[in-house]
């Protein structure tokens, strides 16, 4: 008869040789593939390793369960957010410090007992940076700042979500100007999964109407840097920058600039910021008529009162000449 183990047996081989050759904790880098907490404070994820030679450079090379206990989440989700200004979260490429153990019935885990936010960070800023390297390359970084901007913008095509508190500011700062601004909402997802999309499909409804607007502004009040993600995106700022109105871009945050912010025609920093900016190209031209108006009239009346100089000196030339006239013509008489 074959020698053979029980499926326990081997389990158990299986666990002894990681506690073995893995008794310490080690650091293992991974992407987010999945992530949730429960009521107890526990965090469990589901960690993946991208294959890049596939065809669609997402299949999973490596995955495997992960968790971090609640004795430990509240402190490192902390130090995580308090260093890159993110919440843990899907797609996301982490380096963490796991002790390893492999269960008979859950198979292989991993407990995650630290984090190493500066790689986070850096993988941020390599997709920020390859981002804008792929907008210059594909010749699109300068095209939406180029285009010309009306001297007054009247008519808004507004990208938001209609509850949203900038979406309310920004229309209270247009509603207390003296000067009429048309506004239509094109309602989108402004952060979390499918805002990329949802914005990209306002743009592209705006876009069919182009004729109807001034310019586009894309508003959203603030938020953490995880929830602004959609505004560095490449297919979002692909869009923004190729777009054949001027876009105006109100995204609340002071620590960052988006990519967004860099490719539109006009960034600001607020919604309401935005909103001011339009009520001041009304104002600029309302200016800009006063003052034409002011020097029309300077021009007139300078242009009347050398025209009524002139005809005061015609009128004394004409007195001398008749009585000179009149002279030569009574001598003539004589």
């Amino acid at each position: 008869m074959r020698e053979s183990f029980s499926l326990y047996e081997l389990q158990r081989i299986i666990g002894a040789a990681i506690e073995q050759f893995l008794a310490k904790p080690v650091w293992v880098s991974a992407e987010i593939a999945e992530i949730k907490s429960n009521a107890s404070g526990h965090c469990y994820l589901e960690l993946v390793e991208r294959d890049k030679e596939s065809a669609s450079g997402k299949s999973a090379k490596a995955q495997a369960r992960a968790v971090i206990w609640k004795s430990h989440y509240p402190r490192l989700a902390a130090k995580f957010e308090g260093a890159t200004g993110r919440k843990l979260s899907t797609n996301m490429k982490i380096l963490v410090e796991v002790a390893v153990s492999h269960h008979p019935v859950y198979g292989l885990s991993l407990q995650i007992v630290d984090i190493d936010p500066t790689y986070t960070l850096g993988d941020i800023e390599r997709q920020r940076e390859a981002t804008i390297a792929q907008l210059k390359a594909d010749g699109v970084w300068d095209m939406n700042r180029e285009l010309p901007v009306p001297i007054v913008v009247q008519r808004v095509a507004v990208i938001s979500s209609a509850t949203a508190a900038g979406y309310r500011d920004f229309m209270q700062e247009l509603i207390h100007s003296p000067y009429r601004i048309d506004t239509e909402l094109f309602e989108a997802t402004m952060q979390g999964e499918g805002s990329e999309q949802s914005i990209v499909d306002a743009l592209t409804a705006i876009a069919a109407r182009e004729e109807e607007f001034d310019a586009v502004a894309i508003i959203r009040g603030g938020g953490s840097t995880t929830d602004l993600e959609c505004f560095n995106a490449y297919l979002t700022a692909l869009c923004v920058a190729q777009f054949p109105l001027p876009v105006l871009s109100g995204i609340g945050h002071d620590k960052d600039v988006s990519i967004v912010d860099m490719v539109a025609a006009i960034p600001l920093k607020t919604p309401t910021a935005v909103a001011a900016w339009i009520c001041a190209t009304a104002e600029r031209l309302d200016g800009q008529l006063e003052y034409a108006a002011l020097m029309l009239r300077e021009s007139c009346r300078k242009v009347t009162m050398a025209a009524a100089a002139r005809l005061e000196h015609f009128a004394e030339q004409l007195g001398s000449l008749t009585k000179v006239a009149l002279a030569r013509q009574s001598e003539r008489l004589e």
